[in-house]
């Protein structure tokens, strides 16, 4: 008989956690309570029970035979649920027969004294209860294409495809637009190499052209999808582009002749004409890689004057006219035909909105967040007009500065010794941009800088740069067909920032760049590669082990009521031969459809009604039993 199957024999392991836990908590206490509930053979507290001693003191008992259930009193289970499921795993003992009890978060944390260590006895007791009935479980096993779908052809999504093409993988990767590049088609340099926008993209574009087991297919956009990980069924759509900023920009691509993989600046790579009709394809593929990137913050009209007054502009717009040379033959700074002795960059234009303090467009939404990468992009142009430019007066108007990169914080120095001056508003008083009095300017730019609070300075300007903020992508439709979380943002949310950065919840679905959060290209790039070894390391394997905690239906309970094809938010459930059916592999584990099923015909793995009720029971008598 296996160890698995035997009479319920609980080992209980509390963690000192260093001091997180036993500074607050007497776990002594706790172990001594939990030695005397029903079918506990062992109760045991360590310094770390995590570490290699804590958990040589879970295989030993096991191996003796005097534990086949464990439960575990310790941190949240999303640092070390993997490291004690490998440790019964090592010891014989099937990995699922293993409660985890939260007694950091959850008490250590929240309450203190006596209080804390009576909720940390009762939640061990709800843990022994609902151990003393879970039975083994086995992992889903489903065969893995080994195919990958990468949605979006920016800096992020050409990296993973190339690295998941050199990795022998196959891979097509999805674009929106007629163009490859993504933002970073709209950059002249790049920071800090200084290298070229355009040479950088046309190497990445080319490497990934001309591989063989990559497909790249523009103008198309996924509009279903079903499946699990290892063999999901995506349905996109391509069709002509007909907005009026493609269509320019694939205008100028066929003035210049560039249709190919050349680029074309301020646009990105064309490599394919558009499609001249709709066309409708069905993709199987083992998982997907969502690299859509960001939008940049458009400001509303009169938002700091923006689109009333042309010499409002935005640092794209900036870059732009830059790389086209904006100085004239005697050397001097020119816009619209005039020249700029002074100009103010604003900072958080789109970024960190303050409610009741910053103004939106009708129908948008306040942006609290960093956009992180805006303040070093405006110094560093800033800089580069102070030593193009010296005769150009250059104001910096800020809120905070975070130049937070390797050597960023060097730029702000830098800048500041070539003669920039950094004005901080207060955050509640932005700046104001006015209409000249005086002729001889274009602008005046009010401000109450933090030193002089009282003084309202008054500086008059021919140039105002808006440092705009990144946003979330116009993605909604393809967070709907694939079911991604958001954040308060808006950008897509991760299973965890440290411990899954680059993993969606779905299982085989994963983020690449800036659809998450800004990042600057560099950390683009580098989550790309994580999300490539990341899918690289599942699908080289022949079979993919998903967790077992889904649910299952009792066919003789169902009445075929429609009920969990109603409740469930991801569309799992079907109805076949009469009766309710889930598979397995596509379930997500929320228990949307176990609780709403009136006949009880469905159940959760490992948390069923009889282990819930348990688990309150032990709660409300402080009794295992």
């Amino acid at each position: 008989m296996s160890v698995s199957d035997r009479n319920p024999r609980v080992g209980v392991y509390i963690c000192h956690c260093g001091g997180n836990i036993s500074d607050y908590v007497d776990v002594r206490e706790v172990r001594e309570q939990a030695a005397k509930m029903e079918d506990v053979t062992v109760a045991r507290n360590h310094v770390f029970v995590c570490s290699d001693p804590g958990q040589e003191l879970i295989l030993e008992d096991i191996k003796s035979g005097l534990v086949n259930r464990v439960v575990i009193a310790s941190c949240s289970p999303r640092l070390h649920e993997i490291t004690f499921r490998n440790a019964l795993r090592r010891a014989g003992l099937n990995p699922y027969l293993y409660i985890h009890v939260n007694i950091r978060e959850q008490v250590s944390w929240v309450s203190h004294g006596m209080a804390a260590t009576l909720k940390a006895i009762t939640l061990v007791a709800a843990g022994v209860a609902k151990a003393r009935l879970i039975k083994s479980l086995e992992p889903t096993r489903v065969e893995s294409n080994k195919h990958v779908t990468v949605i979006g052809a920016g800096v992020a999504g050409l990296k993973a495809a190339w690295d998941l093409g050199r990795r022998g993988i196959k891979v097509t990767l999805l674009e929106k637009s007629p163009f490859l590049g993504g933002s970073v088609a709209r950059l002249d340099r790049l920071f800090p190499t200084g290298e070229n926008a355009g040479e950088f993209l046309s190497e990445l574009t080319g490497k990934v052209l001309h591989r063989d087991n990559i497909e790249v297919i523009t103008c198309a956009e996924v509009v279903r999808q079903e499946g699990y990980i290892g063999n999901f069924t995506l349905k996109y759509l391509r069709r002509p582009p007909k907005d009026d900023e493609t269509l320019a920009k694939l205008a100028l691509a066929r003035q210049s002749g560039k249709i190919g993989a050349e680029f074309v600046p301020f646009v990105g790579v064309c490599p394919f004409p558009p499609p001249s009709e709709e066309e409708n394809t069905v993709l199987n593929t083992g998982a997907v890689v969502i690299a859509t990137g960001f939008q940049v913050y458009q400001p509303y009209q009169g938002e700091f004057r923006y689109g009333q007054n042309p010499q409002v502009i935005t640092l794209a717009e900036l870059i732009q006219k830059q790389s086209q040379d904006a100085g004239d033959s005697n050397g001097r700074l020119m816009f619209n035909g005039r020249p700029v002795r002074s100009m103010a960059i604003i900072h958080c234009v789109g970024s960190r909105q303050v409610p009741g303090v910053n103004q939106v467009a009708e129908g948008q939404e306040l942006h609290q967040h960093c956009s992180r990468t805006c303040c070093t992009s405006l110094i560093n142009n800033a800089l580069n007009i102070r030593q193009c430019y010296p005769e150009t007066e250059v104001y910096d108007i800020y809120r905070d500065i975070r130049t937070y990169g390797r050597g960023h914080e060097e730029i702000y120095l830098n800048a500041s010794a070539a003669g920039v001056r950094f004005l901080r508003f207060r955050g509640l008083e932005p700046p104001v941009v006015e209409e000249a009095t005086n002729d001889d300017y274009a602008l005046t730019v009010k401000v109450r800088e933090i030193t002089f609070p009282d003084d309202e300075l008054e500086i008059p300007v021919d140039l105002v740069v808006l440092g705009t903020g990144m946003l979330p992508g116009r993605i909604e439709k393809l967070v709907d067909v694939m079911k991604c979380p958001t954040g308060p943002d808006g950008f897509l949310q991760e299973v965890h920032p440290k411990i899954r950065p680059v993993e969606l919840a779905t299982a085989g679905i994963y983020l690449a760049g800036s659809c998450q959060a800004p990042m600057n290209i560099a950390e683009a790039a580098s989550a790309a590669s994580a999300a490539a070894a990341k899918v690289s390391a599942v699908l080289s394997k022949s079979v993919v082990e998903l967790e077992p905690f889904v649910a299952k239906v009792n066919s003789e309970k169902c009445s075929a009521c429609l009920t969990c094809v109603r409740s469930c938010p991801f569309g799992v459930p079907k109805i076949v031969d009469g009766k309710a059916h889930i598979e397995p592999a596509a379930c997500y584990g929320c228990g949307a459809c176990s609780a709403e099923c009136p006949g009880k015909a469905v159940s959760l793995a490992h948390f069923d009604d009889d282990h819930i009720l348990a688990s309150k029971k032990a709660i409300v008598t402080g009794k295992a039993s």
